[in-house]
């Protein structure tokens, strides 16, 4: 999530043309160090928003794999200011690994001036505390497939060889119309540009909702990237999309096989212990203030129902496949209490 999608000013959400921007900064760290960064445990750091469902990715990918001492966590305050995210929920406001407040300092050490967007997630180096990468469209691939080393004993494939022509067919169905959708329909500027866009996301949400009524995941019988991605959306749907984007054909809670998929998702260890509603719905209804500008904060949805039996595992499936789940998470990484139901 960026600076860039209002140009920097937060009042301008849907008042401007809405354009998601490319990463500028799509370094790789891998295996073998071909740009420079190379895999090395304690060399990095993630730099997250716990609300926003493109840094959620990562979060998930990072739990699930079992890379918590390899890779560290910052986490930003949800609510921005000018300058973009910013470290005021570490004490002196001062991320405690980097020394900065803002995560910009650390794009201004990688390029001076740069005139783009502070997105998360990015990836920072530690000593020189510059940005490595904000490619959030490859970080958690890269996470999968070049940090293997890295990996803890039993971690998933999340990104299986032989199935990732299909995973990314799916991955660009659900980020054109669903993951990117709701910002398209949230953001537009013209009845016509959101009917057009909303239509795209229940489209989508129809036909994925027919894949998975007769199989658990969206590809093979285990948990993948393509599953990620989706989750990290659906979590937020009926707390922020519905209401404050206005993607309110029906909620979630009304979808039958989609409301079972996510919460099986979120009851399964590394997902719904990286989830914090309340950061969640503070980001939306109280930074992007040219769509809901009195800043109110809706007291809603009912948290309740996301720790129900779903029944999905009468499909069959192994979520981890071979693999383990993860252990429980680390105590100075759970979310806030407010932030669960």
């Amino acid at each position: 999530m960026s600076r860039d999608e209002g140009d920097g000013d937060n009042s301008a959400y849907g008042r401007k043309a809405f354009k998601r921007s490319r990463a500028h900064f799509a370094d790789r760290i891998t295996a073998d160090g071909r740009d420079g960064w190379p895999v090395e445990a304690g060399r990095y750091r993630l730099v997250v928003s716990r609300a926003c469902p493109w840094a959620s990715r990562a979060l998930v990918s990072r739990r699930l794999l079992g890379l918590e001492d390899a890779l560290s966590l910052a986490v930003a305050d949800p609510i921005q200011d000018h300058r973009s995210w910013r470290f005021t929920l570490d004490p002196d406001g001062r991320d405690p690994v980097l020394g900065i407040r803002y995560l910009s300092e650390a794009y201004d050490r990688r390029e001076t001036d740069y005139p783009g967007g502070v997105s998360v997630p990015a990836i920072v180096e530690v000593a020189g505390g510059q940005l490595v990468t904000n490619d959030y469209q490859q970080i958690t691939l890269d996470l999968a497939t070049e940090w293997t080393a890295l990996h803890r004993a039993g971690a998933p494939d999340l990104y299986p060889e032989k199935r990732r022509d299909e995973i990314d067919t799916v991955m660009a169905e659900v980020f054109d119309d669903v993951n990117n959708g709701v910002y398209r329909a949230g953001f537009a500027t013209g009845q016509q540009e959101y009917e057009g866009a909303c239509a795209d996301v229940f489209r989508r949400l129809e036909l994925l909702a027919r894949r998975l009524a007769g199989q658990r995941y969206l590809v093979g019988d285990t948990i993948t990237e393509a599953d990620i991605r989706l989750f990290t959306t659906l979590v937020r749907f009926d707390a922020v999309y519905h209401g404050h984007f206005k993607c309110n054909r029906w909620k979630l809670t009304e979808n039958r096989v989609l409301w079972a998929y996510v919460r099986d998702l979120y009851q399964t260890p590394g997902f719904g212990d990286t989830v914090d509603f309340d950061h969640i719905k503070r980001h939306y209804y109280q930074v992007h203030t040219g769509i809901n500008p009195t800043g109110i904060v809706p007291l809603g949805p009912d948290l309740s129902g996301w720790s129900t039996p779903h029944h999905r595992e009468e499909l069959g499936g192994r979520p981890f496949g071979d693999g383990t789940p993860p252990g429980p998470a680390r105590a100075d990484e759970e979310t806030a209490p407010r932030g669960r139901p």
